[in-house]
C-alpha cells in the first residue's frame, strides 16, 4: 500500500539519522530533493543536505524519541512528530555559545514523496524554545 510504504520511508530516514548514518539518510533522498529548515534557506539537492548534516554532527549530538510517523493514503505526503533530545557540543554561528548544553524539543517533520523517495523535508521546532534552554 502506497501509505504503508511512506511512512517506511520516512522511518527509514529517522532511524539512519538515530544511527548517525548520513548516507542511509541520504539513500532516502530522491534526486530532485529539497530541504526546508525551520530557520534559513532552502538546501537543494543530496549533496547540500550532506553538508548540511556535516555541520550538524559536529555540532549537536541528537537523538529522535516518541517517534510517530503518518502516511497520506496515496504515498506521496508524510509527516513525522518526535522528540529532540540533544547536547550542544559546538557554537553555531550566530547562536548561543555552547558548553555541552542538554535540550529537549519537540518537533515534527514533513514530506512530500515520490517514486518511493523523499522529495521534500520540511522540519519545524520552536527555535526560541531551544535558545531558552541552552542559555539557560
Amino acid at each position: 500500500m502506497p501509505s504503508q510504504s511512506a511512512r517506511a520511508t520516512i522511518q527509514a530516514y529517522y532511524d539512519a539519522f538515530n544511527a548517525g548514518d548520513v548516507a542511509g539518510m541520504v539513500d532516502c533522498l530522491h534526486d530532485d530533493f529539497a530541504h526546508h529548515v525551520n530557520e534559513g534557506a532552502t538546501r537543494l539537492g543530496k549533496a547540500a543536505f550532506a553538508e548540511f548534516c556535516a555541520h550538524m554532527s559536529e555540532t549537536y549530538k541528537e537523538r529522535l524519541t516518541d517517534l510517530v510517523v503518518y502516511g497520506s493514503e496515496d504515498g506521496t505526503r508524510g509527516a513525522a512528530e518526535f522528540t529532540v533530545n540533544g547536547t550542544y557540543l559546538k557554537t553555531d554561528p550566530g547562536l548561543p555559545e555552547a558548553h555541552g548544553q542538554t535540550y529537549v524539543l519537540p518537533a515534527g517533520g514533513f514530506f512530500s514523496l515520490k517514486d518511493g523517495k523523499i522529495t521534500r523535508v520540511t522540519t519545524y521546532y520552536n527555535l526560541q524554545d531551544w535558545i531558552a534552554q541552552v542559555s539557560a
